[in-house]
C-alpha cells in the first residue's frame, strides 16, 4: 500500500507540536495521573480526600469562629429571655431513659461531626452556601430561644457529683431547650454528609457511620437529660426546615478537569 509522503509530513507536524504545547499534553498527563492515584485508593476515597484538602483552611478558620459567636448569642439570650422560661413536660420515652453519665462523650462529640458538612465542600461558593444555611438555622433557634425561652425539668440527682457534668451544667444551664440545637445541627449534618456520600458513591458502611453518629448525638441529649424528647423533635424539625431547602438551593458544580471528574472516568 502507497503511503503519501504529504500524509506522513502531517502526521510528524502533528506529533511535533503535541510535544512542544504542554497545554495539548494536560489531559493525557492528568489522566495518566489519575490512573496512578487509583492505583492507591479507591475512587470514593480521593474524591473525599481532595474534598476534605480544599476546606481544610477554611474549615480550621471558620468553625471555631462561627462556634464563637454562636455561644455569645447562646449565652446571651439563656440569661437574658424576653419572658420567664417555660417548663417542658417529660414524656414517655423521657422516662423510659435512665440518666447515663457516659453518654456524655456522644454529646460533646457534635463539635467535631459538626465539622465534618463543610469539611467536604467542593468549591468556596459551596462552602459559602452551606455556611449561610447553617447560619440561618443557628439564628432561628436562637430567636426561638429569646422570644419562646424554655426549659428542661431539674434533675432527681446530682450531675455534680460527676465533674465533668459539674462543668457543663455551670456553663449551660436548663434553658434553652426547645427546639435542642444539637439536634438540629446534628441533623442537618448528617444530610449533608450523606449527600456527599452518595454523590462521591462511597461505600454503605461509611453512609452507616453516619447515621450512627447522628443517632448517638440525638440519643444522648436525653440520657445526660439536658433536653426531653420534645426538644429533640422540634431540634429535628428546625434541622430538617434548612436541610432541605440546603439540598435544593445550592450552588451548580462547576465542571473541572481535576482529580474529582476525572475520577469518574471508566
Amino acid at each position: 500500500m502507497l503511503r503519501s509522503p504529504f500524509l506522513g509530513t502531517a502526521l510528524s507536524a502533528s506529533n511535533l507540536m503535541n510535544k512542544r504545547d504542554p497545554a495539548a499534553r494536560a489531559p493525557r498527563l492528568l489522566k495518566n495521573s489519575i490512573a496512578a492515584s487509583r492505583g492507591s485508593q479507591p475512587r470514593w476515597a480521593a474524591e473525599l480526600t481532595v474534598r476534605a484538602r480544599r476546606s481544610f483552611v477554611l474549615t480550621i478558620i471558620g468553625i471555631p469562629v462561627f462556634n464563637a459567636l454562636f455561644f455569645l448569642g447562646y449565652f446571651y439570650v439563656q440569661r437574658y429571655p424576653v419572658y420567664a422560661p417555660i417548663m417542658m413536660p417529660v414524656t414517655p420515652l423521657d422516662l423510659m431513659i435512665s440518666f447515663q453519665p457516659h453518654a456524655l462523650l456522644a454529646y460533646v462529640s457534635l463539635w467535631i461531626y459538626a465539622g465534618a458538612g463543610p469539611a467536604l465542600q467542593r468549591t468556596v461558593p459551596e462552602f459559602a452556601a452551606y455556611g449561610f444555611w447553617m447560619v440561618g438555622l443557628c439564628i432561628t433557634g436562637l430567636a426561638i430561644f429569646y422570644f419562646w425561652p424554655t426549659q428542661t425539668p431539674p434533675l432527681t440527682l446530682d450531675p455534680s457529683t460527676f465533674s465533668a457534668f459539674a462543668v457543663l451544667h455551670r456553663l449551660d444551664k436548663t434553658g434553652n431547650a426547645c427546639p435542642s440545637m444539637h439536634v438540629a445541627v446534628a441533623i442537618f449534618t448528617f444530610g449533608r454528609v450523606d449527600e456527599v456520600l452518595r454523590s462521591t458513591r462511597s461505600p454503605l458502611w461509611l453512609r452507616l457511620v453516619n447515621v450512627a453518629w447522628f443517632v448517638l448525638i440525638a440519643y444522648s441529649t436525653l440520657a445526660i437529660k439536658q433536653h426531653v424528647a420534645l426538644d429533640d423533635a422540634g431540634g429535628a424539625l428546625l434541622g430538617l426546615v434548612f436541610l432541605v431547602p440546603s439540598l435544593l438551593l445550592r450552588p451548580k458544580p462547576r465542571r473541572e478537569t481535576n482529580l474529582v471528574d476525572v475520577t469518574r472516568l471508566p
